[in-house]
């Protein structure tokens, strides 16, 4: 919730201050500037560049302030370290009572946590000496060093003489105190706001890694190779679905008796989520390429099928009215009026249909994937390196954003008649 909040702030913040910046100066004063839908045409609502560079920076900004990161100028409070104390009443069977201190050594993400000994002091309850890790709950047995113990009807009844029971804390500055259902003491230290790197690590920490596999690989292979070889299955799922799925389209939008026959199939396979065939496709084709192949072709085919259809319907029907008054046949019409007109929609699904491939990838190569980006992720978690697995997942998502552009490059290149009569 305080990094939403965080966004939120950074969001508006952002809005305002580059609107003030650019408040004086000569704005955009033509046809385009006075749209304020699209209507199909892209050009009515254009991205605007400053707030693009500043989104990625306000992601790192954010990731880096909320891991205590070198590169971030600023930092959410992080979670205590160091040494701290608290003072426990211990409480006999008889109802005499003695004070005790804890001391209490915090030690940071990573470090080693390293016991000690204090001085034991007198009476029949002894000072103690505990030892943490940042954000995490130790457990003290005091009646180890105390003379009264607990089986003895022995019973802490106060921290930093504030009573306590077995359901409530005490917040004893630098940590909160509660007791466990045994009567033993349990030492929170505050967890500040910072995540712990095995849940998020560092932006700097990311790039080491990246470095560090490009250059002598993982799990037996270079990165590149890695990466390659999910591309290499992305594609290929990728080109087989749309192969069969385009014409497939094209037969179900301008034949009654195709959409009757597959429509059922194609709107009933199309909810159905790619993990969920897995356990299939190992039965059917095994757990080698073929089977990964399969899945990214599943994934791939629906979406390309639904958008070759759609856009085969949605073809102008004066266009084709047109097309027949000038004499034009059949195939002339398939060939200069549905084909172009169906483009679009085409590249539209192409685009997702990719999108839902590069985030089946990962699935696709749980299933005894040797190389892979996803398998690097998969092989990475079990041993909870998180720096990997986050490498990993920025690698997919750069690669996914770099075809998606070159896709769009090739629509506006191929289409350029997208959003026009």
């Amino acid at each position: 919730m305080t990094v939403v909040l965080f966004y939120i702030a950074l969001f508006a913040g952002a809005f305002f201050i580059v609107h003030l910046v650019r408040k004086g100066t000569r704005s955009r004063q033509d046809f385009t500037s006075l749209k304020t839908v699209t209507f199909g045409d892209e050009s009515a609502v254009t991205p605007d560049r400053a707030a693009s560079v500043i989104s990625v920076l306000v992601i790192f900004l954010i990731w880096g302030a909320f891991t205590g990161s070198n590169w971030a100028p600023i930092h959410v409070p992080g979670p205590f370290i160091g040494e701290t104390r608290f003072t426990y009443t211990l409480q006999t069977a008889d109802g005499a009572t003695d004070d005790a201190e804890v001391v209490v050594k915090v030690f940071g993400f990573g470090e080693e946590v390293e016991k000690f000994d204090v001085d034991a002091g007198d009476g029949f309850a002894s000072n103690d000496a505990l030892a943490a890790q940042a954000g995490r709950s130790t457990t003290l047995l005091f009646d180890k060093n105390d003379t009264a113990k607990r089986k003895e009807g022995a019973k802490i009844i106060a921290i930093n003489g504030q009573a306590i029971g077995s359901e409530g804390s005490v917040d004893a500055g630098d940590g909160s105190v509660a007791l466990t259902s045994k009567g033993a003491i349990s030492f929170t230290p505050h967890p500040g706001l910072q995540m712990n790197p095995i849940w998020l690590p560092a932006p700097e920490t990311v790039v080491s890694r990246f470095f560090e596999i490009a250059s002598e690989g993982y799990q037996n292979f270079s990165l590149w190779q890695h990466l390659g070889w999910s591309l290499t299955r992305v594609i290929a799922g990728f080109v087989t679905g749309a192969i069969v799925g385009i014409p497939l389209g094209y037969a179900m939008g301008l034949s009654g008796w195709f959409r009757g026959w597959f429509d059922p199939i194609v709107e009933f396979m199309r909810p159905v989520p790619p993990l969920a065939l897995i356990p299939l496709v190992i039965i059917w084709f095994g757990i080698w390429e073929t089977g990964k192949i399969v899945l990214l072709f599943l994934a791939a085919l629906w979406i390309m099928t639904i958008a070759a259809r759609a856009g085969v319907s949605g073809v102008n029907i004066s266009k084709i009215h047109a097309a027949y008054s000038l004499g034009a046949s059949k195939w002339q019409i398939m060939r200069h009026v549905i084909v172009p007109n169906s483009l679009p929609e085409i590249f539209t699904g192409a685009r997702v249909a990719m999108g839902v491939c590069w985030g089946t990838v990962v699935a696709a190569e749980l299933v005894a994937a040797q190389k892979g980006a996803g398998m690097m992720i998969i092989a990475a978690s079990k041993f909870q390196l998180t720096d990997i697995v986050i490498m990993g997942i920025v690698l997919i998502g750069i690669i996914g954003y770099g075809i998606d552009i070159l896709m769009r490059k090739a629509e506006t290149w191929l289409v350029p008649w997208k959003g026009r009569s």
